[in-house]
């Protein structure tokens, strides 16, 4: 399977490309200058050496082109709104998955949602019902999707309108290495994203003795 990472030339995208292609994945970084995509592409490709999966990169249209039916969007909230509308079109027949976070320019401690209330929510908006759009992998850090070596540290909440959409985007997901939980409605990323704030709040503080913390899903002890 081919999939197109929009932003993928950003830390988290760099890290999700790398640990998708390991899985066997084939993944193709988008950005918004053609060239720096390539350029990209080939540094992570260098990086992956012999895994199973390969990683190119080429302008945001030419990679959502090439998916086969995801299209993950991991670009920064500035680049969100634009990136979306320019390539609606495109997206017709895709699965988004939304990796977006609203932060406050200057203050990532701070969520600063949309209008619509959520990046999830704003896709929805932008891109219509007809083109289903799954919000998930917001809560890990990009230090730890770099860190290949070593399992991601944290569970995956994922949400979206469209249950068949979840259903598809779940095997994806989970080939990072992850448990992924299934939270319900678009409306749901209010809260999900939100936790990236205050994880990165926690992970900043002097008062922890950690600095890449996720979130992660305990069952009750007698279910151990």
């Amino acid at each position: 399977m081919k999939i197109a990472l929009l932003g993928g030339t950003g830390p988290q995208g760099r890290g999700l490309a790398l640990r998708w292609a390991l899985a066997g994945m084939d993944v193709v970084v988008g950005s918004r200058d053609h060239e720096r995509g390539q350029r990209i592409g080939e540094e992570l490709q260098e990086r992956l050496g012999d895994a199973p999966g390969k990683i190119v990169g080429m302008s945001n249209a030419a990679a959502v082109a090439e998916a086969d039916e995801f299209v993950v969007l991991a670009t920064p909230f500035a680049g969100h709104e634009p990136t979306l509308t320019s390539l609606k079109d495109a997206l017709v027949g895709k699965i988004l998955v939304d990796v977006v976070v609203p932060l406050a320019e200057g203050n990532a401690k701070k969520y600063d949602p949309p209008p619509e209330g959520s990046a999830t929510e704003q896709a929805v908006r932008i891109l219509g019902e007809d083109i289903p759009v799954v919000g998930a992998i917001h809560n890990i850090s990009a230090y730890v999707l770099d860190k290949v070596d070593l399992p991601i540290n944290c569970d995956v909440l994922m949400c979206g309108n469209s249950k068949e959409a979840k259903d598809k985007a779940t095997p994806l997901v989970e080939k990072l290495g992850v448990n992924v939980y299934n939270c319900g409605l678009a409306v749901s990323a209010r809260a999900i994203e939100h936790m990236t704030a205050i994880l990165i709040r926690l992970n900043g503080s002097k008062a922890t003795p950690f600095k890449h913390a996720g979130l992660k899903i305990w069952p009750e002890a007698d279910a151990v």
